[in-house]
């Protein structure tokens, strides 16, 4: 059985909370059960209104979607909130330019993950003793690190970390990358925007990751060691243990 926590908060920095995450255990639509993190983008309340309404979008698409292939619903529910968000951008000239991140995953029984992701919101997977991040960001740094132009230490820091290459509502057409993990018994799901993974290294993380504690704990704990490290920007969490005992 499926365990999952999720949270949000607005940092120590930041006036407004622009990530927005949605957990169900429980099945929408043809997919088992659902996960999604969200980054908004824009001035004023357009970033917050973007995350909140993709993932809106996504939940209401993947509900009547007849298709059977995770990676089908996916696409076409991220597509769907590409459209939402680009049209209501055109429409109202205070949500110009506003966009989001979408890191999604759904647990195809306890053996598989479906994820996918626009952006650099990222999902890892944490076991007892290493911590592996699944997704590849979208971002100018990680093109840079990938042609080797900087190492990954200098990314961490670099002052262009927050210029993201692909997000949902930005072009007419979204890519979204795919993944399908084969999970192992113990290892536990952690999604996550940047407003973590930029105040926080990925063995912190898996430090906090490898408590005893329960999925709620190590959830409020992750939050509370990023605002410890300045919190500088909007924290989103979501940790989910596929093999959860005693549910």
């Amino acid at each position: 059985m499926i365990r999952a926590f999720s949270i949000t908060d607005i940092g120590r920095v930041r006036k407004l909370n622009q990530d927005y995450v949605f957990a169900s255990e429980q099945a929408l639509g043809n997919l088992p059960n659902l996960f999604i993190v969200a980054d908004g983008m824009g001035g004023h309340n357009a970033g917050d209104y973007a995350s909140k309404h993709a993932v809106e979008i996504m939940k209401a698409e993947i509900e009547r979607s007849f298709e059977k292939s995770p990676v089908k619903i996916l696409r076409k529910a991220i597509q769907a909130a590409n459209d939402y968000i680009r049209q209501k951008a055109g429409e109202d000239e205070s949500l110009r330019g506003m966009g989001t991140t979408v890191v999604a995953a759904t647990c195809l029984g306890d053996r598989y993950l479906e994820v996918a992701n626009v952006g650099d919101s990222r999902l890892y997977i944490v076991s007892n003793d290493k911590i592996e991040q699944i997704t590849r960001d979208h971002s100018l740094v990680e093109e840079m690190v990938r042609m080797g132009g900087i190492d990954r230490e200098s990314a961490r820091i670099h002052p262009d970390k927050n210029i993201i290459t692909r997000a949902v509502g930005v072009e007419a057409a979204v890519e979204a990358d795919f993944y399908n993990v084969e999970l192992e018994r113990g290892d536990t799901v952690l999604l996550c925007s940047d407003g973590l993974t930029n105040m926080l290294e990925d063995e912190e993380i898996r430090m906090i990751m490898g408590s005893r504690e329960g999925v709620e704990e190590k959830a409020e704990e992750l939050v509370r060691a990023a605002n410890d490290n300045g919190g500088r920007d909007n924290i989103a969490v979501i940790i989910i243990e596929p093999f959860a005992e005693g549910v």
